[in-house]
């Protein structure tokens, strides 16, 4: 088969030539005007900066037919109505100074004229002190202002999206597929907006309506009520003055994780944006509660003083850069860390009706934190001498007797396989309420604890709860540099396979740092001669394995904090206590206060939750009482 030679570039000379100011619109519309979103988003963002309280959107064949945004905001005098149409002219900045303080959410002034180039635009506005409004169309080239009749406001409406650039029209989907996206930008914008009421209408039917409310309120009519119910508010501010920043809004309970990140929502002064350095920080945040491919769901605003982030940095304005980049990693970064390890606290008490909800969560920190500060230090200091399960709650055992008798159990029923008897008084209604997770009444399966608390049944996977705790108690000592071992008298020898033994040489540094000491005997022989003392009691060959495989994975010696931080999560998932282990009451009950001390407690390093409470609400209803 011949093939053909390419054709020389030709060396003659081309004359430059200025492009036709119709050519450079449609170029840039390339940049701006991508779909029937990138419309919806750019004219909705000027109806927020004209201060609409209420916004109308209607959309024809998912936006390619037609697009008409209308607001009550501020309107358009009449003499400016020509040059809104005109590329790079705008009411927004003036200076360089302004452009590097940027607070609207639009400011090169180049939207309208970009969307005329590609659709047949009307504009009509009216302002308050004009008796009537007028309107112009992008496509006049005399751009002749005509009376008409309309409310104060602005009406933008653009009929037959690239009627003028065909080929552009045959890159777009479907009518749903970009419907879909118009919705997406409505519900983006109207999250950062809560006190606007936005209705959305497709091809003449109201799809969505949201009410002007507070945040709450919206995001429940936007994510739904079992979003929401998943959320742990969040509500922390650092710095003073010019350097003060503020995170505000809600982030998910692990266990409210999905396989995709398709709901996290972040916002820099009012505009989401989709940013690396954010989205890092927020995943990095989690990273102890959330192992392997699951995204946490969440809705952030970041505000921080204008001048300290760019905003111009992408055509879309997606994507921001701040000026100091490390600082702004920190603060969110500590910040939902802190929310998410805060260790439990006792309910407060309430009144009425109160919905129950299935899974409480750690209350967040009050009060305004400083992000300039050292990572927020560990709940609690390991201890050192830990030797069996047991052991493990020793103090924790002494500092509850000290303040509530042991129970006692049924001299008439075989230890450790039968609730305690229950006792009266104070212990019921007063001291109960000292301890979120109450106190243990009995073992379900040898995989459950069953403990009452003031709200109602708690439920345990104590599998799940040991797990946190143990890895909580080797991070600490990993990161204090306090991590015991203990020599074994016997090196444990373990028959592996050539690429386990080769990654055991590989890996022999950060091997030592997690606590094993572990050499070759032969190319399919290694000896185990230290292991942390927190794994004394546990599987060591099971272990082993599962930490070289690990290894083996993340291909490097030199492991990071998150690749660090898995590891320690395999080791104490090996270490924790088993199903179908009985426990005696004082084990279960310890086990629930030192959960009650243990950071991140509410889930396992799984993001599966540990532990669940059925109010007596609840229970009621199972049995019908008082129907």
């Amino acid at each position: 088969m011949e093939t053909q030679s390419l054709q020389p570039v030709s060396s003659q000379t081309r004359t430059i030539q200025l492009l036709s100011d119709t050519l450079i619109s449609q170029i840039a519309a390339g940049e701006v005007v991508e779909r029937p979103s990138a419309v919806v988003k750019e004219l909705l963002e000027n109806a927020v900066d004209a201060g609409a309280t209420q916004i109308d959107i209607r959309l024809e064949n998912g936006g390619i037919k037609r697009i008409a945004v209308s607001d009550n905001g501020c309107g358009i005098a009449p003499d400016q109505l020509q040059l809104a149409l005109t590329r790079h002219a705008t009411s927004k900045i003036a200076s360089l100074n302004d452009l590097e303080n940027v607070s609207t959410l639009g400011f090169r002034g180049e939207a309208l004229a970009s969307i005329a180039s590609v659709a047949e635009v009307t504009l009509q506005s009216r302002t308050s002190e004009q008796p009537h409004a007028w309107q112009i169309r992008g496509n006049d080239p005399s751009k002749t202002l005509t009376p008409c009749s309309g409310v104060k406001g602005t009406a933008v409406d653009v009929h037959e999206l690239y009627a003028n650039t065909p080929a552009r029209r045959k890159f777009l989907k479907s009518e749903q597929t970009e419907y879909g996206h118009c919705a997406e930008i409505v519900r983006r914008i109207a999250l950062a907006r809560p006190g606007i009421r936005f209705t959305l209408m497709h091809n003449g039917k109201v799809t969505a309506q949201y009410q002007a409310d507070n945040l709450s309120q919206r995001c429940n009519q936007i994510l739904g009520e079992a979003f929401s119910q998943s959320l742990l508010p969040v509500d922390l501010a650092a710095g003073e003055d010019s350097d003060r920043l503020s995170l505000t809004g809600f982030i998910g309970l692990p266990t409210a994780s999905r396989t995709r990140g398709d709901m996290q929502y972040f916002y820099v002064n009012g505009r989401f944006v989709r940013d690396r350095l954010l989205t890092h920080a927020v995943r990095a945040a989690y990273e102890d509660v959330l192992h392997g491919n699951r995204y946490p769901v969440y809705l952030l605003y970041l505000k921080l003083e204008p001048s300290r982030v760019d905003v111009n940095v992408h055509p879309a304005k997606i994507e921001v850069r701040f000026r100091d980049s490390r600082a702004i990693h920190q603060f969110i970064y500590h910040s939902i860390s802190r929310i998410l390890a805060r260790p439990m606290e006792p309910e407060p008490e309430t009144t009425g009706e109160e919905r129950p909800s299935s899974i409480r969560s750690p209350s967040p920190p009050r009060g305004p934190v400083s992000w300039r500060s050292a990572p927020p230090p560990a709940a609690y200091r390991i201890e050192q001498k830990t030797e069996s399960y047991g052991a493990l709650f020793r103090d924790t055992l002494r500092q509850t007797e000290e303040k509530r008798p042991l129970q006692i159990q049924n001299p008439d029923i075989p230890s450790g396989t039968a609730p305690a008897l229950a006792e009266t008084g104070s212990q019921k209604s007063g001291e109960i309420d000292d301890f979120p997770l109450g106190f243990a009444l009995a073992q379900l399966h040898d995989i459950y604890i069953l403990a009452q608390n003031r709200k109602g049944l708690v439920l345990v996977d104590m599998h799940a709860a040991h797990e946190r705790i143990v890895y909580e108690k080797l991070k600490t000592a990993l990161d204090e540099k306090t991590l015991e071992t203990q020599s074994l008298l016997i090196p444990l020898t373990l028959k592996v396979g050539e690429v386990e033994a080769g990654t055991a040489l590989e890996n022999r540094e950060t091997l030592l740092e997690l606590g094993f000491d572990i050499s070759a005997l032969s190319p399919e022989t290694i000896a185990i001669r230290t292991v942390p003392v927190l794994l004394k009691q546990a599987d060591i060959a099971t272990a082993i394995r599962h930490v070289l495989r690990d290894l083996h994975e993340y291909g490097t010696s030199s492991v990071t904090r998150e690749k660090r931080n898995e590891l320690l999560a395999t080791v104490a998932c090996h270490n924790a206590v088993r199903a179908n282990r009985t426990l005696t009451i004082p084990e279960m009950n310890a086990l629930l206060r030192q959960m009650e001390k243990t950071e991140r407690a509410d889930q396992c390093n799984h993001g599966r939750p540990t532990w669940t409470q059925l109010a007596l609400s609840e229970l009621d209803a199972l049995f019908m009482r008082g129907q």
